[in-house]
């Protein structure tokens, strides 16, 4: 959908002449049947006049194509500006020019990512010349015109508040700024940017390319196609064995027949380890196979920006970031706009979108409308906060509502945890979240230890992880995030065992479970949800203790940076014993989620000792063991001895 579109002669007649503001305001309420916030009115006049002095040039042919506000299908993203027309050689282009009034803006330390301040507030946003570049990857691989017919794409950022002071030009985000070139403010810099225009703008567009382009037919483009399945050959952590290859079969026929007329909605329910993403990744791929347009879901980023850089081969954005999505892009989406919307991690879904917690409607009832078929992967156990809204009776309603058939698969058998289902069902019984029949776990089935000394369960972690960097340190959490603003400080301290980390580092962003240095900090539920390593080393905090011969959950011991139990003070004014309820199940499923993040094993240190004491007693020693596995051997160079360190 493009909102305003006209020649360039047309466009600086209405520029120069008309309040151009109000024309696109009055098109885009026809089109849309929504308005725009004051803010942005006021954006349309300021760049769009901007825009208008860079193309008064006779050299810019007056009949080229410009448009404004072009909604990229399948996504809530607008292209600002679009011009059009032909080369020397008479190959058709198109420019895509991403518009910002910032007049500043901090470098950080993650990739493609810059901080700048709006009126709610500092914000972490795209650099602008990666988000031009991902619009036209996005053209690039889905718009069938433009890659079926070789329009050639020129993206680019314009400032022209922005003086130069070396931040977003920084050598740092060099890569984004060779694929899509930034100009900024003054004289100089509007020349720079109508000569990159008339570079590769000599002749009008004769042949009506905003109007192919805006009609294009969307599908993946077969050398995504070939370059995505190309990345998943030879993975052997994406193999499907077991159920996880008849889920995947299940799946991936519903969603091959479902229409817009005929729509489904799969639930696939499985505990931690079961592979539900393994089963996930697949059938993006294979969904993306057979030329349909799929994408990849998550709340949280850092299932995403894991799996992406396991595909593609890169902590850097490629080519197949835009089959990866967060639950929040779905509010103004189009009914039916995608073939299949595969939803990982459903259970952490909120009904409200956005930074501010303002947008949309249901998020469940987002993913349905936008999908002919929307696959869940749901694990109700791991709802960790007071916003998650994702159960299976709630997809069972809106999928009802939506006339969508329902169809529930299950994900049984346990790869993670070394396999033993019964640890899983040991930590229920022994969290408080479910009585089982375990209630013992014997450790030779799974390498579990508990620490004194959180010091020595560091250690640990760190040697383990020398091997194949799949080691990590994760804690409840009970700190605050204080490095975050001075990196100078340490977060999780606990004096009397000289023992002090940060949490997760913020340049790794959701690659923070991959990241070789990040063995050095701490990771929380944010960051570890989803994914998994060989060995989880856990701060257990002072929020699970146990008192009068039960596990007890302390909300209040939380840290206040920790907007997991948003809601809950208000809720315990109005209902205390339902605000308990909750807010213990919290705790606990937090727990849970982090001790089953290991593969082979989990290695612990309880804050409260009365808890330490209480788990230690539900262990036992299989007789194949040759020594304990609490006992844990003295540290070897370069830690050297530490008397009081030993576990157990």
């Amino acid at each position: 959908m493009i909102v305003y579109q006209n020649s360039k002669t047309g466009f600086l007649h209405d520029a120069f002449s008309k309040d151009i503001e109000d024309l696109v305001l009055r098109a885009f309420r026809a089109r849309t049947g929504r308005t725009v916030a004051r803010s942005e009115l006021r954006a349309w006049k300021e760049s769009l006049v901007a825009v208008a002095r860079v193309l008064h040039d006779e050299a810019i042919p007056g009949d080229c194509g410009v448009a404004i506000e072009y909604g990229i299908p399948q996504t809530a993203k607008r292209i600002d500006v679009i011009v059009t027309g032909e080369s020397g050689e008479r190959v058709e282009q198109l420019i895509i020019i991403e518009l910002k009034q910032w007049e500043q803006a901090r470098k950080t330390d993650r990739d493609g990512i810059v901080s700048t301040r709006y009126a709610q507030g500092e914000a972490e946003v795209s650099h602008p010349s990666y988000q031009a570049w991902s619009y036209a990857s996005l053209l690039r691989n889905f718009n069938e015109t433009v890659y079926e017919e070789g329009i050639a794409l020129h993206p680019c950022a314009y400032l022209h508040n922005y003086a130069d002071d070396g931040v977003l030009t920084d050598s740092f985000y060099a890569h984004y700024v060779s694929l899509a070139p930034i100009f900024l403010r003054g004289e100089r810099e509007r020349a720079r940017l109508r000569e990159f225009l008339k570079q590769h703008v000599r002749y009008g567009d004769r042949r009506s390319l905003l109007y192919r382009i805006e009609n294009g037919r969307i599908r993946p483009s077969k050398g995504l196609v070939e370059s995505l399945t190309g990345l998943l050959a030879g993975k052997p952590e994406f193999v499907l064995v077991d159920d996880q290859k008849i889920v995947y079969e299940s799946a991936l026929s519903v969603a091959t027949q479902a229409t817009a007329q005929s729509k489904e909605v799969v639930i696939v329910e499985g505990g931690p380890g079961t592979g539900k993403s393994v089963v996930a990744i697949n059938l993006l791929v294979a969904l993306t196979g057979r030329r349909l347009v799929a994408q990849y879901v998550t709340k949280n980023a850092a299932p995403r920006a894991v799996f992406e850089s396991v595909l593609a081969g890169t902590h850097r954005k490629s080519q197949i970031s835009n089959l990866f999505s967060g639950s929040g892009s779905f509010t103004e989406t189009r009914a039916n706009a995608f073939d299949a919307l595969i939803v990982d991690e459903a259970h952490r879904l909120n009904a409200k979108s956005g930074l501010f917690g303002n947008l949309g409607s249901n998020q469940i009832q987002e993913l349905i409308g936008s999908a002919k078929c929307s696959i869940f992967f749901l694990d109700e156990d791991q709802r960790v906060t007071f916003k998650d809204i994702g159960e299976r009776a709630e997809i069972e309603r809106f999928a009802r509502e939506a006339g969508a058939k329902v169809t529930t698969l299950q994900l049984a058998s346990q790869f993670r945890c070394n396999g033993s289902g019964g640890y899983l069902s040991w930590l229920d019984d022994t969290l408080g979240i479910r009585p089982t029949a375990n209630d013992k776990l014997d450790v030779g089935e799974f390498d579990f230890r508990i620490f004194r000394s959180p010091e020595h369960l560091r250690r640990e972690i760190v040697e383990r992880n020398k091997s194949r960097n799949k080691a990590r340190m994760v804690a409840g959490y009970c700190w605050d995030w204080r490095s975050r603003k001075n990196p100078a400080v340490q977060d999780v301290e606990i004096p009397e065992h000289a023992f002090a980390m940060r949490w997760n580092l913020t340049k790794d962003g959701g690659l923070w479970m991959v990241a070789p240095e990040s063995v050095n900090q701490i990771g929380c539920i944010h960051t570890c949800q989803g994914l998994e390593v060989d060995y989880i080393g856990v701060i257990v905090g002072a929020d699970l203790v146990f008192r009068g011969g039960r596990v007890v959950a302390q909300p209040g011991m939380r840290s206040s940076h920790d907007k997991s139990l948003s809601g809950y003070k208000s809720l315990l004014k109005a209902n205390p014993a339902e605000a308990e309820r909750k807010a213990a199940l919290i705790v606990k499923h937090t727990y849970r989620t982090l001790m089953t993040r290991g593969m082979k094993g989990c290695y612990v240190y309880f804050m409260d000792k009365a808890l330490e004491d209480f788990v230690r007693s539900r262990l036992t020693y299989s007789s194949t063991i040759a020594e304990s596995p609490l006992k844990v051997a003295e540290p070897a160079a370069p830690y050297g001895p530490e008397p009081d360190s030993d576990s157990c």
